[in-house]
């Protein structure tokens, strides 16, 4: 095949079969296709597009680039969960222990901040010892000796997508829907999931802040991902406000504790967390009904038991043995903190969510650049949720920083992130909508 020839025929709209899609796929693995290629192609994408059999052949094609992972022997549902990112979003923490105290196995590859949004791993390598990248004998340990494990995408998943990705995100490329979705699954399915449960946000910290692109998003992701053989499904999920009261790295692992241990629970966290369990346990047929399948995922939270799930993959991957019992001597705290009061009296009425995520890339806690340190420390807490009824003076947050200036600033950020008015909002339910197979 000719690499010009197969651009060609997606530049002129046509058809492109299975066979010439894994070909240009497999050239970009071993390099005999080039960047400019590459480009050209993704351009012709962005502006023709991908039919679903198209969207198919490509993440099935970018899938089997690398390894794709065997759970045979394991006498559980494998089945996993994606989001799409936000900010104070650390459900997968817990996510990953209720689902495996209720019998699934969870091989759960997540990825780093990206942007505004934190990264499950940034979380994660606040865990003194924690190995966020196992071989893949230690990633099957844990999920066989705990039920699931935490870790990230190794170099052998997936190569042709961190390639393919790698020029879509210098040639404005990146906001194709049929290669977003090729690129999210095609590493999800090569974990070797059965089924997968997909948290796709919209609002204003979201990557996809409107409704209808990010729906397309989700029916496009379940369309693809069934037509691939991996049963899932999806829930549209609200980011116009902060997931939970913490954002950072260290801020939202001791949130996820608190929550698994019942000491402390943000409500918008815990219905989002409890709905993505169930429906986790009905992709896979471990549940015929959501309703039930809540409440097996409710048990399993309230007994005890995800919190000890949780403990021993930390124990499997190198963690603490007693990291649940003394998580806040472990975890990393910053050196200043200061409250942020609400300047007037009044109901918070509205949050710039993203901004909120950006205070915590200025503190530390992400990366303006790929190659930066992330501070584990820095952070916020306390962050109110919309609706809330302030008296002037409140507290809206606490700040977690280094130093004095960047403590201002982001005091500053957040103060202005926050619209204070007299009157009491609506406040959206957290989900939205459910999208089925």
């Amino acid at each position: 095949m000719l690499a010009q020839e197969f651009i060609r025929a997606k530049r002129d709209g046509g058809d492109l079969s299975p066979e010439a899609i894994g070909e240009f796929v497999a050239g970009i693995t071993d390099g005999s296709v080039t960047d400019a290629q590459i480009s050209a192609f993704a351009m012709a994408v962005f502006f023709n597009g991908l039919s679903a059999d198209e969207t198919v052949a490509l993440t099935l094609s970018m899938r089997d680039s690398g390894d794709v992972l065997d759970w045979s022997g394991i006498d559980r549902p494998i089945c996993d969960k994606h989001s799409t990112g936000g900010v104070g979003d650390n459900v997968s923490l817990m996510l990953a222990p209720i689902a495996a105290a209720c019998g699934l196995a969870v091989p759960m590859i997540s990825g780093r901040g990206l942007g505004h949004t934190g990264g499950t791993l940034d979380k994660m390598d606040s865990i003194p010892g924690y190995t966020t990248q196992p071989d893949n004998a230690l990633f099957r340990k844990a999920v066989e000796e705990a039920g699931c494990a935490i870790i990230g995408q190794t170099a052998d998943l997936a190569p042709a997508d961190k390639r393919f990705y790698g020029v879509r995100d210098v040639t404005a490329t990146v906001e194709s829907i049929q290669l977003i979705t090729a690129s999210i699954l095609s590493k999800k399915l090569a974990a070797g999931l059965q089924s997968l449960v997909l948290d796709v946000k919209f609002g204003n910290g979201a990557f996809m802040a409107d409704y209808d692109k990010a729906r397309t998003l989700a029916t496009t992701l379940v369309k693809v991902a069934n037509g691939a053989g991996t049963r899932t499904t999806a829930l549209m999920t609200d980011m116009n406000q902060p997931l939970a009261s913490a954002a950072g790295n260290a801020v939202e692992v001791r949130n996820a504790v608190e929550f698994l241990t019942g000491a402390h629970r943000d409500p918008r966290l815990e219905s989002v967390t409890l709905a993505l369990a169930a429906e986790m346990l009905v992709v896979s047929e471990l549940d015929d009904s959501p309703a039930t399948a809540l409440e097996r995922s409710r048990e399993a939270l309230d007994s005890g038991r995800a919190a000890e799930v949780f403990g021993r993959m930390v124990q499997v991957l190198g963690g603490p043995a007693d990291f649940v019992e003394r998580h806040d001597d472990y975890l990393e705290k910053a050196p200043l903190s200061a409250v942020v009061e609400a300047p007037k009296a009044g109901h918070v009425h509205g949050i710039s969510t993203r901004d909120i995520g950006i205070a915590v890339v200025e503190l530390g806690g992400g990366r303006r650049r790929p190659e930066d340190a992330i501070d584990h420390a820095v952070g916020i807490t306390g962050l109110v949720d919309i609706g809330v009824k302030l008296d002037k003076g409140a507290p809206i947050a606490t700040i977690h920083a280094q130093d004095e200036k960047a403590l201002e600033t982001a005091r500053n950020r957040v103060l202005a992130a926050y619209e204070i008015a007299e009157n009491a909002p609506d406040v959206a339910e957290p989900i939205a909508e459910r999208i089925l197979g």
